[in-house]
């Protein structure tokens, strides 16, 4: 919960967190808590929790379970979002099984009717549906919705209106997949048995098999913004549009996935063929929606990223303040909003087995990259190249074949370190001609100039290049970062690495890129923070060979030998050929200070001299 803090400090607060639960417990606290050497626990055998509750099968009988579940609307430990980075990402995937534990029980409840996350899906395909009468995903969405707040009645009316619009601007049937949701419904509202609803289209309706399928085998993802709504308050109605505007603007920056911009989404515009045909064929598999609420002289902003493959269920929620006097912090308040979103996509899209194509490899190459143990990184290696093969055109997919290869140079893994040099050169100016507009690629390609090449002029040139086309790019502001200690300035790199926690605070893979503070202190001659930090990365991360290095001089200079032994241990043990001499030829510093100061602190905590 304090991972962003030094350990004597996050000690404190923990103790400090620990008291008050003892006072706020009171003469319950020794059967309530059960604290242990390592570990601090509730009793929950003598406690009743609502969300264990709700998601318990047996009680799911019980007449009262729809009142409690009704009750437990919204959002899992809702508000708890800042707490830290390891505590966001356990916080999202719990949300997930959560939501998906309440939606199955949701299904075998026939006495249960009162669904406010089912209306508030249904709501929200709706609202695509105003755009597109023949989108055919925000259609099943709503059939769901419908089915799990006890009325199938109407979602097989919307599959009769779903049809007739198909057939009468396109003169096709719906697909398969809406076909089986409608046989499914249809079964339970004949039978009412509102328990045995295939809410996963998982019932295959045989005959339907040749129809066209609504969402084509494709590589990328698309996500659309819906228009932000506001309050009544005067004005509010234009800032919320122009909210959800610059939104769109700023994720199509990303360019590795498609965006439908509000504008096309706009109340009450006219359905058009040009619009159907757009929709139909290019169904989203997110959705961005806002809400504005003007309150005195502030703004409150609520953006949510709605996963529409899982019935549109909402997958990260944050809030904003925009004050209502200073206009110009619009553009501020986007650029957070936008830099949020894409990193939770990159790691649920990861973590899916299903999604195929070139970018669909690609997602679940990255998490396996990040871990920086060898039998998954090679793992994602190969699911990098396949994804090659298969679209060799894809600017992404040519990006990160680049970065691959510098890590399994960083770490010591490549066979051939000037082979692996040469093709991570070749792979990132292949994206870059494949896209000479992807920032992510020119970020990359820039690394590679500074961290392989030691070329930090043309470094710097590109990470300018790539941090004007798309300055929200967290994973750039943190790469860039890097070079800024290359060439020593550490105050610069400090700045950058705070941009980065500031634009995507929630990124999960900021814990491996925290590793760049403890550059950054070490060579500003702050041992003792750089290494508290690298005690975090390396306990995060203890495959990180690069990890231990800044964490082992620091504690050099602290002159803490006895610490600095098992990481020196752990260090030799991932690169048995590590020592002062070939770091200080191959680790790319620009001024000689900075190598000395780097290399006495190796020196004096035990690491080999040759």
């Amino acid at each position: 919960m304090w991972d962003r803090v030094p350990a004597d400090q996050a000690r404190t607060s923990f103790r400090q967190a620990f008291r008050e639960l003892v006072v706020a417990f009171g003469p319950l606290v020794n059967e309530l808590i059960i604290a242990e050497s390592e570990t601090i626990r509730l009793n929950t055998d003598l406690c009743w929790i609502d969300a264990l509750a709700v998601t318990v099968p047996a009680a799911s009988q019980d007449p009262l379970w729809g009142d409690l579940a009704a009750l437990c609307h919204g959002e899992l430990l809702e508000r708890l979002d800042d707490v830290s980075v390891s505590f966001r990402q356990w916080v999202i995937a719990e949300r997930a099984s959560f939501a998906e534990k309440c939606r199955q029980l949701r299904k075998r409840n026939e006495g249960f009717r009162v669904n406010p996350e089912a209306g508030e899906r249904a709501e929200i395909a709706r609202r695509l549906i105003a755009f597109g009468p023949t989108y055919e995903g925000a259609s099943r969405v709503l059939m769901r919705a419908l089915a799990d707040m006890g009325e199938p009645a109407q979602a097989i009316q919307e599959y009769t209106r779903c049809e007739r619009a198909l057939r009468i601007l396109f003169n096709v049937e719906p697909s398969a997949q809406t076909k089986a949701l409608y046989g499914a419904i249809g079964k339970v509202s004949s039978c009412e048995d509102h328990a045995s609803i295939d809410i996963a289209g998982e019932t295959r309706n045989k005959t339907a098999a040749a129809l066209p399928q609504p969402l084509p085998n494709r590589s990328r993802l698309r996500v659309g913004v819906l228009p932000f709504r506001s309050d009544t308050s005067a004005g509010s109605d234009d800032l919320a549009v122009s909210l959800s505007e610059e939104v769109a603007a700023d994720l199509a920056r990303f360019r590795w996935f498609d965006v439908i911009a509000p504008m096309i989404f706009a109340a009450g515009a006219a359905a058009t063929l040009r619009r159907d045909d757009l929709m139909r064929p290019n169904e989203l598999d997110y959705v961005v929606d806002g809400t504005l609420r003007t309150r005195g002289n502030l703004h409150h902003i609520e953006v949510r990223l709605l996963d529409l493959t899982s019935c549109a269920s909402p997958i990260w929620t944050n809030e904003f303040a925009l004050a209502a006097t200073e206009p110009y912090c619009v553009n501020e308040v986007t650029a957070r909003i936008v830099a949020r979103i894409d990193p939770v996509i990159l790691f649920i899209e990861g973590k899916r087995r299903g999604r195929h194509g070139a970018t669909g490899r690609l997602l679940r190459a990255i998490p396996l990259m990040y871990t920086m143990k060898r039998r998954e990184y090679e793992e994602a290696g190969d699911l990098i190249m396949r994804a090659l093969e298969e679209d060799p055109d894809n600017a992404k997919v040519a990006a990160w074949a680049a970065h691959w290869q510098v890590f399994h140079v960083g770490q010591g893994w490549a066979q051939d370190p000037r082979q692996a040099l040469a093709m991570a050169q070749r792979f990132a100016l292949k994206a870059i001609a494949i896209d000479p507009k992807n920032a992510e690629a020119l970020g990359i390609y820039a690394h590679i100039c500074s961290f392989m090449n030691k070329d930090f002029d043309a470094a710097l040139y590109f990470f300018d290049r790539s941090l004007r086309l798309n300055p929200n790019l967290g994973f750039v502001w943190a790469l860039s970062a890097v070079t800024q200690c290359y060439v020593g300035e550490p105050d610069a790199a400090l700045a950058r690495m705070d941009r980065y926690r500031e634009l995507a605070p929630y990124d999960p893979y900021f814990s491996f890129f925290e590793g760049v503070y403890a550059i950054a202190y070490l060579l500003k001659s702050r041992y003792k923070q750089a290494a508290e930090v690298g005690r975090r990365l390396v306990k995060g991360h203890p495959e990180f060979s690069n990890g231990y290095k800044p964490l082992i001089a620091a504690l050099g200079h602290l002159a803490r030998f006895d610490d600095a032994k098992p990481y020196v241990a752990k260090l030799l043990e991932l690169e048995p050929q590590f020592s002062v001499s070939h770091f200080g030829k191959t680790y790319p510093f620009r001024r000689d200070s900075d190598r000395e100061r780097y290399l006495e602190g190796l020196r004096l905590a035990g690491v080999p001299e040759q």
